[in-house]
C-alpha cells in the first residue's frame, strides 16, 4: 500500500465519520412535544403537561406561538419590565427579546427557580400549576383551563388533539413552535 492509497482511505474514513457524527448530532431527540411542533398534554391532569416541553429563549423559538403563550403567562403575573413596570399586554407579541428575557428572569426569581432567561421545563413546569379547570371533557374532547396568574387570568383550550391555543388579537392561536401569527 502506497502513501496516496493510505492518505485517500484516511480522507474516506474522517468523512465518514464527520458525516456519521454529523447525522447523530442532528438525530438527537428533542423534547417529546416540541417535537410535535406544539405545547401539547395528555390525560385527565394538566398540572404535568408542560414540564416537557421545549425551551423558549432568545435562541431557541424565538419568534413563536409558543413564546407568545410564555409572554400571556409574563403578562398574567405582572412580571417585572427593565424599566421597572408590569410586563404590558402590549409586550406579546411572539417576539423572544431583551424584554422577554428580564421579564423571564425576573419571574423565575420570584418563583424561587434559576433565573437564567431560559425557559425550561423548571419554568413551564412551575407554570401549568397554576393552570384551572373551566369546562369541557378531562378525558376526551376539548378541555378549557384558566391560567390563574397573579395579576390576571387568561383563557386556554386543549383540543381534542391534545394541543394547547390561546386568544389573541381576538383569535384562538395554537401554542406552537415554529410559526408566529400572534402580533
Amino acid at each position: 500500500m502506497n502513501f496516496r492509497t493510505t492518505r485517500t482511505r484516511l480522507a474516506a474514513a474522517v468523512t465518514a465519520a464527520v458525516a456519521t457524527g454529523a447525522l447523530a448530532v442532528s438525530a438527537s431527540p428533542a423534547s417529546a412535544t416540541s417535537a410535535q411542533g406544539y405545547f401539547t398534554g395528555y390525560g385527565t391532569t394538566w398540572t404535568d403537561d408542560w414540564s416537557n416541553e421545549g425551551t423558549l429563549s432568545s435562541g431557541s423559538y424565538a419568534r413563536s406561538n409558543a413564546t407568545c403563550l410564555w409572554q400571556k403567562i409574563l403578562w398574567a403575573e405582572g412580571a417585572t419590565e427593565s424599566d421597572g413596570t408590569a410586563y404590558d399586554y402590549a409586550d406579546i407579541d411572539g417576539v423572544f427579546g431583551p424584554n422577554t428575557t428580564y421579564a423571564s428572569k425576573r419571574l423565575q426569581t420570584r418563583w424561587g427557580l434559576d433565573d437564567d432567561g431560559l425557559v425550561g421545563p423548571l419554568t413551564l413546569g412551575k407554570a401549568d400549576n397554576k393552570l384551572r379547570y373551566s369546562s369541557g371533557s378531562t378525558s376526551s374532547g376539548t378541555l378549557y383551563l384558566t391560567y390563574d396568574g397573579a395579576a390576571h387570568d387568561f383563557t386556554l383550550r386543549r383540543d381534542d388533539s391534545n394541543r394547547y391555543g390561546f386568544v389573541q388579537d381576538s383569535a384562538w392561536r395554537l401554542a406552537g413552535y415554529n410559526y408566529r401569527t400572534c402580533s
